[in-house]
């Protein structure tokens, strides 16, 4: 479903992204693992083309993507859930689910969402700012799988929340990838992205330096510990 081929990213002056090479097939869940500073977050920026400039070739069902505008990226499919979840404050949580348009047939209709994050439908006309952390997190996640898209791209879902809430946040992973969603993620909680995916690439320095399989990333534990510095 995703092809990333030679990309290379900036910021300014910063060379960030060094020809990263990975594919994403559909139906998956793929993690990027890496140490802070890697090039995770600007990875799944480049993919959604919000970055100052990059270079390469990103294609998403075989369409090339690298000069598309992001607005244009989200239209074919594709929702970037961000680390710092982008909850609009002066909204409710109704408003804030509803927003973003459509993109295409088979997003989960709210009831659905609601099933999902329960808390969200309690809390409906609660406004961005009373949400606490887990709420945000469940609201920044629904929000995108009401417009259709199908390939997930979800950064640090797990961030600063409860352990109850991770966990929440890990069923519902489950469940999307059995209803044929695509995933991409990146996770600080190595034990959390350990249970969840079928493949694991390293990140070091703005490259991949490596990739697991789900039984080759528990035969390699001990390396993988030494990549990621726990």
């Amino acid at each position: 479903m995703l092809e990333v081929r030679g990309l290379n990213a900036w910021y300014g002056e910063s060379h960030i992204l060094h020809g990263m090479d990975f594919d994403v097939g559909e139906g998956e869940v793929v993690t990027l693992l890496g140490r802070n500073g890697a090039g995770k977050t600007t990875t799944m920026k480049s993919i959604m083309g919000m970055v100052g400039r990059r270079e390469g070739s990103i294609k998403f069902k075989d369409r090339q993507t690298i000069k598309l505008a992001s607005n244009a990226i989200a239209r074919l499919g594709i929702a970037f859930c961000p680390e710092e979840r982008g909850i609009f404050a002066s909204l409710d949580v109704e408003e804030n689910l509803m927003l973003p348009p459509q993109v295409a047939p088979g997003g989960l209709p709210v009831q659905q969402i609601f099933e999902l994050f329960p808390n969200l439908r309690e809390r409906l006309r609660s406004q961005g700012t009373k949400l606490s952390g887990g709420e945000q997190q469940m609201l920044a996640i629904g929000r995108i799988l009401r417009t259709g898209a199908r390939l997930l791209l979800l950064d640090e879902p797990t961030e600063g929340l409860a352990p109850v809430i991770i966990q929440q946040i890990g069923r519902t992973i489950g469940m999307l990838k059995a209803q044929g969603f695509t995933i991409l993620l990146v996770e600080q909680n190595f034990h959390f992205a350990a249970t969840l995916a079928d493949r694991y690439y390293v990140m070091e320095h703005g490259r991949i330096v490596d990739e697991f399989s789900a039984a080759g990333l528990q035969a390699n534990m001990e390396k993988v510990h030494d990549y990621l510095g726990v």
